[in-house]
């Protein structure tokens, strides 16, 4: 599974976007660091970032009704297999502080990245209508 542009996190049919939200659990959970061509460029970067993006994710979920479990919000939890982590808090602020409309949490969610998703939910018949000069 991927994780989508975030641009398009409004726009996801229920199913994506709750596929979206057990896909971040995955990753933050047991799935850490396990290969995965669609999503390794994840490991790249900090649990912290991967909480950010997840963050996106839920708040869109409550924005439609959904109750994603509040244990997520918590940058060190992992589920409730996985051993919970100290997350870095400071890099929790520069994520919060880098975050503007204009920036994403993931360098590799540009245009070409918004297409390929776009072009993913076309092959899976879902047509959605954006503009991306918002």
């Amino acid at each position: 599974m991927r994780l989508w542009h975030e641009k398009l996190l409004s726009l996801l049919p229920r199913q994506q976007l709750l596929g979206q939200h057990r896909e971040c659990c995955a990753l933050r959970g047991n799935s850490w660091g396990k290969p995965h061509s669609v999503v390794n460029y994840v490991f790249r970067y900090s649990r912290e970032r991967l909480w950010a993006y997840h963050v996106l994710v839920m708040n869109e979920m409550l924005r439609r009704g959904y109750n994603p479990d509040s244990c997520w919000l918590d940058p060190g939890y992992r589920g409730k297999l996985a051993p919970r982590f100290e997350p870095d808090y400071e890099e929790i602020q520069r994520l919060k502080e880098e975050k503007n409309e204009l920036s994403l949490v993931y360098p590799e969610h540009n245009e070409k990245y918004f297409t390929d998703c776009i072009a993913n939910l076309l092959g899976k018949g879902i047509i959605i209508f954006s503009n991306t000069d918002e």
